[in-house]
């Protein structure tokens, strides 16, 4: 069998999603396991090189596994042909820098979100990478989840009929350091540091509803900061200036409503840290992470208010569970691996920059809402190459 080998350098690895989710969970298996298959007799072989600013972080990372490298040294690790993929997992303010030095390095990008911290840097490295004529790629890892890809398949099916509305609940409750240990970064809850939950799950919620249920046309957003102080990673107390809870509803140009509740001030009491429930004309369904169940018209209860006497349907024991009609892998490696593939093979990848900036769009558009305490329109983006 053929193998290539590809070259990747990995900036920001040693932040939380870049070191578990990116290094951990989704390149290492793929090395572990001999490589992305590719067609019969042929497969491509990642070969990594760890970038950062903390040389012991990127050293205990890279211990272990190989022939894993590393270096502080970004313009050194750009220069190099032998690595023609760059990846970057920094915080949201230094990506998009780091991304148009790439570009202009003639890497290939893939990176996280948000990919800028505003629409016109977002767009300007759209249209740099198509100038470039490099390939290019944003996580957009949700979409890899078994339950969403459960939800997909019922919306492919007909399931719903016509769907209605799609209610999303989202977080779970991050201490403050006081008394617990938190369990977020501290720049996550400090405006100056590009923090804030409408900035981060605006992206998210946007290529969701787009891929899933529709474009979105507007938004109304309310953001908050319910927790005033936190203790960071050392304990010392800090004011947090970002927003820690999003209540935003969309309008999607074919007419379905969606809510999404965004919270790092809930404690969980549903099925997961993520639910959507989706509600239709000939059916329903709630998705978790992973599980997803559904209620059929023919099997829906006909409740009668009535709060003079105990509820006497079972609500939980009406849904009826999807079957897994295939083995679930990480949703990150999932879509490494489709990225990987566009490099090498030239295969579609729709996951681009520009795909990256509308949730950059969306998450502007909620913060535009929430100041003016109104409803604001989502054009079309689509800027020129």
């Amino acid at each position: 069998m053929k193998t290539h080998t590809l070259g990747i350098i990995m900036n920001g690895v040693t932040g939380r999603m870049g070191t578990h989710q990116h290094y951990q969970r989704s390149l290492l298996p793929l090395i572990e396991q001999g490589g992305l298959q590719l067609r019969d007799n042929e497969r491509v072989l990642p070969h990594l090189l760890l970038v950062g600013r903390n040389s012991a972080k990127l050293e205990r990372l890279a211990a272990g596994h190989g022939h894993v490298r590393w270096t502080t040294d970004l313009d050194a690790a750009l220069q190099n042909p032998d690595y023609p993929v760059y990846f970057d997992a920094q915080t949201t303010g230094r990506r998009a820098e780091a991304v148009l030095r790439a570009i202009a390095a003639g890497k290939h990008v893939y990176c996280e979100k948000p990919v800028a911290t505003n629409t016109a840097i977002a767009c300007e490295l759209y249209q740099r990478a198509q100038q470039a004529g490099i390939k290019h790629g944003v996580v957009q890892d949700k979409l890899w989840l078994p339950g969403l890809r459960k939800l997909e398949r019922l919306i492919r099916l007909g399931f719903f009929g016509r769907i209605l509305s799609v209610r999303g609940e989202f977080g779970y409750w991050v201490f403050d350091g006081e008394v617990i240990p938190t369990q977020r970064p501290s720049w996550n809850y400090r405006k100056e540091d590009d923090g804030g939950i409408i900035v981060d799950m605006l992206c998210h919620w946007r290529y969701v509803l787009d891929n899933l249920f529709g474009p979105v046309e507007a938004v109304s957003c309310l953001g908050t900061t319910h927790i005033p102080q936190r203790r960071d990673e050392s304990g010392r107390p800090y004011a947090c200036t970002a927003d820690d809870a999003a209540y935003a509803t969309f309008e999607l140009a074919n007419g379905v409503i969606a809510h999404f509740n965004s919270s790092w001030c809930v404690r969980v009491r549903r099925d997961d840290l993520l639910t959507l429930q989706v509600d239709g004309t000939h059916g329903s369904a709630v998705a978790g992470l992973r599980d997803c169940v559904v209620q059929h018209t023919s099997t829906t209860p006909r409740p009668v208010w009535n709060p003079d006497l105990p509820n006497p349907i079972p609500f939980f024991d009406t849904w009826t569970p999807v079957p897994d009609y295939a083995p679930a892998e990480n949703a990150f490696k999932a879509q490494w691996e489709l990225f990987l593939r566009h490099v090498m093979l030239d295969e579609p990848f729709p996951w681009n920059l520009l795909e990256g900036a509308k949730g950059v769009q969306l998450a502007e558009k909620g913060l535009e809402s929430w100041a003016r305490r109104t409803w604001v329109e989502v054009p079309p983006l689509a800027p020129s190459p």
